[in-house]
C-alpha cells in the first residue's frame, strides 16, 4: 500500500470517515549556496523523496485532532484558542499555520487530521517544512481557499518565526513547493524567482549525517554579523551594494585590506557561493555533471578555511567521500557546525558507496553515521 492509501485509511480507522482531502510535501536538501539566503543570494536545492503525507477532514465544532500515525502520538486543540504556544511541541507546526491563515482573513474549521512522514527528524532535511506544507494545502482546502505559492512559503516562514520560535528563512517551504522530479531547485532570495534546473540522469544523492550537534546560535550569529559588517565597510566605497549579492570576487579582494581579516573570510565565502551556484547552474544546464561536482567540493573547502562553519566530522566524511568510487561531488548541507553531508554521485553506485562511507566513517571516527540515499522529487502536492 502507497503511503497516500495509508493515510487515507488511517483516517478512516481513527475517524470513522472518508477523509476530504490527501496532501504530500517533501523535505529538502541544500545542495550549492550556503549562507548566501540572508545575503539576497541564490540557493540550489533539492526536494528529496522523502515527504509527509497528510489526510484531513472537518470536524463537527472548533475542536482539532491530529494523530501523528508514525510515532503513534496525537495533539487535541480548539482552532478558537491558539494564543499561547507549547515550546518544542510540534503542532506548534500546524497551530502556527492556522494563525497565520486566520491573519490573512482565511478561516480555518475545526478539523481532524492524520499525517506520516519518512522524512527523518534532525537530520537536515527540513521535516518541519514537510509538515507545514502539506498541512497548509490541506487547511486550505478545508478553508475553501487558495494562495499564491509564495504566500504559502511565507505563511510558513511566518509560523516558524512567530509561532515556533525559530529564525529561518524561505528556503526550505521554496523547496518543498517547487520541487521537480530530476532537477534542482534554483532560488533567488532577491527576487524571490524560482526555477528548476536538470540534474543529469545516472545520479543519485546520499546524505550522511555526521552525527554531530552543535548549539548554533552563537556561531549563526556570528556569521551573520561579520557579513553585516564586511557590507558596511564596502559599502563606504560603493554606496550602490545592498547586500553581499552585489560584491564581486574582484571587488572583494580589492577591499581585503580594509576588512578584518576573518570578516573578510567570512564574506569571501558568501561571494564565493553565490559565484559557485551560478557557475553550478551553468554546468547543469550544459550537462557537466563533472563541473557541478568540482564546485561542491570547492564549497566544502570554503565552509572549512573560510566560513569555519564545518568541523572535524564533516571534514572527514568529505574527505573520505574524495576518494570513494562512484563520487562527483561533496559539501556541508545547511547550516553547519555538523550536521549533515550531502554527496552527488552515480546512481548505480550509489548503495555500495553509502555502505562503504559509513564504515570508513566508523572506524575513523568511532561514529555510526546514518546514511541515506535520495533522488529529486516533485514538490507538494494535493493527491
Amino acid at each position: 500500500m502507497d503511503r497516500a492509501a495509508s493515510v487515507r485509511q488511517a483516517f478512516t480507522s481513527v475517524f470513522g470517515t472518508g477523509a476530504a482531502v490527501v496532501t504530500r510535501a517533501p523535505g529538502r536538501l541544500e545542495v550549492l549556496g550556503n549562507h548566501t539566503d540572508y545575503n539576497e543570494g541564490t540557493v540550489l536545492s533539492v526536494a528529496v523523496d522523502r515527504a509527509t503525507w497528510v489526510a484531513a477532514g472537518p470536524s463537527a465544532s472548533d475542536r482539532c485532532r491530529v494523530v501523528d500515525v508514525a510515532n503513534a502520538t496525537e495533539r487535541v486543540f480548539r482552532v478558537t484558542e491558539l494564543d499561547h504556544p507549547e515550546k518544542g511541541d510540534w503542532a506548534n507546526y500546524v497551530k502556527g499555520l492556522v494563525v497565520e491563515l486566520a491573519e490573512r482573513g482565511i478561516s480555518v474549521p475545526g478539523f481532524h487530521a492524520v499525517l506520516s512522514s519518512t522524512v527523518p527528524m534532525s537530520a537536515g532535511m527540513s521535516s518541519s517544512a514537510a509538515l507545514e506544507m502539506s498541512m497548509l494545502l490541506a487547511l486550505l482546502r478545508l478553508a475553501r481557499a487558495s494562495l499564491d505559492w509564495r504566500e504559502m512559503a511565507r505563511i510558513g516562514q511566518a509560523c516558524e518565526n512567530r509561532y515556533v520560535g525559530a529564525r529561518t528563512g524561505l528556503l526550505d517551504q521554496f523547496s518543498s513547493l517547487r520541487g521537480k522530479a530530476e532537477h534542482l531547485v534554483y532560488s533567488d532570495f532577491r527576487s524571490l524567482d524560482v526555477r528548476n534546473v536538470p540534474l543529469p540522469a545516472g545520479t543519485a544523492l546520499v546524505v550522511a549525517n555526521s552525527m554531530v550537534r552543535h548549539n548554533l546560535t552563537n556561531e549563526y550569529n556570528e556569521r551573520r554579523e561579520a557579513c553585516e559588517a564586511a557590507l558596511a565597510a564596502l559599502r563606504q566605497g560603493c554606496p550602490g551594494i545592498r547586500a553581499l549579492r552585489d560584491v564581486s570576487p574582484a571587488q572583494l579582494e580589492a577591499a581585503r585590506g580594509i576588512l578584518d581579516p576573518v570578516v573578510f573570510r567570512r564574506a569571501l565565502h558568501v561571494v564565493g557561493e553565490i559565484t559557485r551556484v551560478e557557475a553550478g547552474v551553468r554546468a547543469l544546464e550544459a550537462g557537466d555533471v563533472e563541473a557541478f561536482g568540482r564546485l561542491m567540493f570547492e564549497s566544502q573547502a570554503s565552509s572549512t578555511h573560510n566560513f569555519e562553519n564545518s568541523c572535524a566530522e564533516i571534514d572527514t566524511l568529505t574527505a573520505i567521500a574524495a576518494e570513494l568510487p562512484g563520487v562527483l561531488g561533496a559539501r556541508i548541507s545547511g547550516g553547519g557546525f555538523g550536521g549533515i553531508t550531502v554527496h552527488l554521485v552515480d546512481a548505480g553506485q550509489a548503495e555500495r558507496y553509502g555502505d562503504v562511507l559509513a564504515q570508513r566513517y566508523a572506524r575513523e571516527t568511532g561514529l555510526a553515521a546514518e546514511v541515506t540515499v535520495c533522488h529529486a522529487a516533485d514538490g507538494a502536492e494535493v493527491l
